[in-house]
């Protein structure tokens, strides 16, 4: 089987961006051709306080809400500070264009957008043993790279599409 060239594609906007925003944007990247996934970075949302004299206590935080991408409810764990866009690398070029004109359009802020490898590209020895000792079952190779090794895979990884 011959690997799938892909590339990734950073978005780095220069503010947090609302959840509305996010459901946005994302809706609007996943309607461009050659999308394979997308992972998006911020500062985490907690449910509730871990530590401290209020730990324990819950957080109502207003970012913390469920958005629809292309039609599946996700619950929004971080407070989205980056977006990593994996598309196959002959779409590169237009889903540059189109991605920017997306940005310019939603954003009346600067952003970054970025091209080059930001996710792992191999397995690592976190991905074997969550496959090998049962930790995790049936992992797609194509999550490689954008699973948490301390964190419970069907907890943090939505998977949206087709």
């Amino acid at each position: 089987m011959e690997p799938i060239k892909a590339i990734d594609v950073k978005i780095f906007p220069h503010r947090r961006l609302k959840p509305e925003t996010t459901e946005k944007i994302l809706n609007e990247l996943l309607e461009l051709e050659g999308v394979l996934r997308f992972l998006v970075n911020g500062e985490s949302l907690p449910k509730v306080v871990g530590y401290g004299p209020a730990r324990g206590t819950s957080v109502n935080h207003p970012d913390r809400k469920i958005i629809t991408v292309k039609g599946k409810e996700v619950e929004l764990l971080v407070s989205v500070g980056e977006i990593v866009v994996t598309i196959n690398q002959e779409n590169l070029e237009e889903f540059v264009e189109k991605t920017k004109t997306i940005l310019e359009e939603t954003l009346n802020f600067g952003f970054d957008v970025g091209v080059g490898i930001f996710t792992r590209t191999k397995t690592t020895v976190s991905d074997h043993l969550k496959v090998g000792y049962g930790i995790e079952e049936d992992i797609d190779p194509s999550l490689t790279g954008i699973v948490d090794p301390k964190s419970n895979s069907k907890e943090t990884v939505k998977l949206i599409g087709d």
